[in-house]
Parts: C-alpha cells; structure tokens; sequence
C-alpha cells in the first residue's frame, strides 16, 4: 500500500543554500517522524513558491545518502494571491502498511500556520516571518 505523506516549510529569501538546507530538514523529519527508510519510498514530488527560483529542492534531496535512487520532481505551486510564499512543500509516496491516521506529516517554519495539526516548531523558526505573494499583474 502506498501512502501519501506531506510536508512544507520555508525560507526567509530566495538563496540556493537556505532552500537546500531547509529541504533536507524537511525530509529528515518526516524520515524520523515515521520511520521511513528510504528503499521504501515510491517517489517525491516537490513543489516552491513563485518567488523561489535559485534551486531544485531535488538536487538537495539527492545529496541525501540514501535518495540517490528515489525518483525525484520538483514543480510550481499556483500563485494565488495572498498564499503563503517562499514556501518549500513535499508529497512523498511510500510504500508501507501503517494505516493513515499513523503517517506523522510535518509542517514548519512559517509554513507551520498552512497546517497547525502537524506543526512541529524547530531551532530559529521564531524569527521567520510567514510571506504573503503578491496580486498577480493584469
């Protein structure tokens, strides 16, 4: 059986370091919440914000020791206006028998506010401000 197990965060600017560090916090998380193992996991689908653009979430996916193998994709989420931006969110497909109401998901950051029931809070996300994407131009 395939389960969905979702994820997002964010950075505070558009710079290719903090994206990859902040995606690979994301995966460790919900690596650790459930126990994932990597062999496990179908694929991953990763989405950004209109307003990040300097790197793939993927590449840093794939620096992770035991990703090399997981397919990995990376696309944009539609910009409406007035949503949460600079924002990082994963969808990973994993292969297990836990029942859904026991995939932990992990939400952090100022992405914390998109799903308050899986919040976790992690080191300096208080000085990380949620960002609104503009009206979009006619």
């Amino acid at each position: 059986m395939i389960r969905g197990v979702r994820g997002a965060t964010t950075v505070s600017e558009n710079d290719a370091r903090q994206i990859a560090d902040r995606t690979r916090e994301l995966i460790r998380l919900l690596v650790e919440a459930n126990g994932m193992r990597a062999a496990d996991i179908a694929s991953a689908i990763f989405t950004v914000t209109d307003d990040l653009d300097a790197a793939f979430p993927a590449v840093a996916a794939r620096d992770l020791p035991d990703w090399k193998d997981v397919p990995l994709s990376c696309a944009r989420e539609i910009p409406v206006p007035g949503s949460l931006g600079h924002c990082i969110r994963i969808l990973i497909h994993w292969n297990t028998d836990r029942p859904q109401e026991e995939v932990r998901h992990v939400y952090l950051r100022a992405a914390r506010g998109l799903r308050p029931q899986w919040a976790m809070r992690v080191p300096g996300d208080e000085e990380e401000r949620a960002v609104s994407l503009p009206p979009r131009k006619p």
